[in-house]
């Protein structure tokens, strides 16, 4: 059963952001990060029912090469299966349903860390120690219960709606967009796991707007950040971007000699990239990071962490040197945006807390509103 549109004003405040000219627009209010019910309105109607983003298939590399998370209450294991294939499936045992698999690893199948019972990894039920007595059991009537699972440039993407548009059709025109960046091609050299005191969406806004890099960013790349090089278009249904110039002395954030797929100021332009609802990506000629949040109440996220370098540099004499250059730069970003969004999170739970009028370079924020207002009314009207 739906839940009911909170009565704390969080709907009515998201509700006038959204649907104001955005000429006009302020941030939206307190109340749609600190309330309960609104983030009960995104677990039911967003993360359990949208596409959320676990990581890059390179992870997943063999046979038994798995993760795990948590979607909107429902454990879920994402594997690499014997045939080859990426599977989701839930990380739920059978029998007296304790979780199965914890983290990241490998594993050649799946045993119940309860009663070991065993699964082979397309999920079928393998064995059961002392269930011979049992006239109703039957080891062919067991297999974990699936869940949609896809891969697009190299993202692995799960939904527990069975019913989810594929993740191409909706991605269509990004891939369109960064078709030069050839993204699949960015190998994945690091992944992290985070939980920060703030808010999922003030991390997601903070992501989506380089208007606070000069200030925040201040002691790192907040110099070589220029707002009046910062493009803020209109979004798209499923996502949305901006784009900045990176100044061509940070050579890795540009197009390597060898790639002749960009031209002029594509081969050092940076996409920010917001995939709705959580998946956000610094992308650049030279290398990529991501984070993919998932909430835990209305004051703590988890973050899946990870980036490296594109293909392009691989076989540099310094490549090493590079990576463990960006990887340094990366942690004293997130040390200053850590500090920034909890800061944001402390001030919007105050009482005297008021949402202000919003700048041209936060359109992202914008666009971010309106689909968050359309994804929760959507999911009443369909109640």
């Amino acid at each position: 059963m739906a839940r009911d549109i909170p009565d704390d004003g969080s709907m009515d405040g998201l509700r006038a952001a959204a649907t104001a000219q955005f000429e006009t627009a302020r941030a939206m209010p307190p109340g749609v990060y600190t309330s309960d019910s609104f983030l009960a309105l995104e677990m039911e109607h967003i993360f359990g029912q949208e596409w959320f983003c676990v990581g890059r298939s390179s992870a997943l590399s063999e046979p038994g090469d798995y993760l795990t998370c948590d979607l909107a209450g429902q454990p879920v294991m994402v594997l690499r299966d014997n045939d080859g294939q990426l599977r989701a499936q839930s990380n739920v045992c059978l029998h007296r349903m304790s979780t199965l698999l914890q983290g990241r690893g490998h594993a050649r199948r799946i045993v119940c860390p309860y009663h070991a019972w065993t699964y082979n990894l397309d999920g079928s039920l393998r064995g059961a120690p002392a269930m011979s007595r049992n006239s109703g059991f039957c080891k062919d009537n067991y297999r974990l219960p699936q869940v949609r699972c896809e891969e697009w440039l190299g993202w692995v993407f799960v939904s527990l709606n069975p019913e989810a548009a594929p993740v191409a059709d909706a991605l269509s025109a990004l891939e369109e967009m960064i078709a030069g960046y050839d993204m699949a091609r960015y190998t994945e050299s690091f992944f992290e796991e985070h939980v920060w005191d703030t808010n999922w969406k003030v991390l997601a806004e903070n992501f989506m707007e380089s208007y606070h890099l000069p200030v925040c960013h201040a002691g790192t790349i907040g110099g070589l950040s220029k707002l009046d090089e910062m493009i803020c278009p209109p979004g798209h249904a499923a996502f949305n971007y901006h784009t900045i110039l990176k100044d061509e002395s940070l050579r890795i954030a540009c197009a390597h000699p060898s790639n002749d797929r960009l031209q002029g100021d594509e081969r050092r332009m940076t996409y920010l990239i917001a995939i709705y609802p959580s998946l956000l990506i610094t992308l650049t000629p030279g290398y990529f990071w991501y984070l993919s949040l998932l909430p835990k109440g209305p004051g703590q996220v988890h973050i899946r962490f990870g980036g490296g370098m594109s293909d392009d540099f691989a076989g540099d004499a310094d490549a090493a040197e590079n990576f463990t250059r960006l990887k340094t730069l990366l942690d004293e970003v997130n040390v200053e945006d850590r500090g920034c969004t909890e800061k944001v999170y402390r001030g919007l739970s105050s009482p005297l807390a008021q949402a202000g009028h919003l700048s041209h370079l936060e359109r992202p924020n914008y666009d971010f509103a309106r689909y968050l207002l359309s994804r929760v009314e959507a999911g009443q009207d369909a109640a």
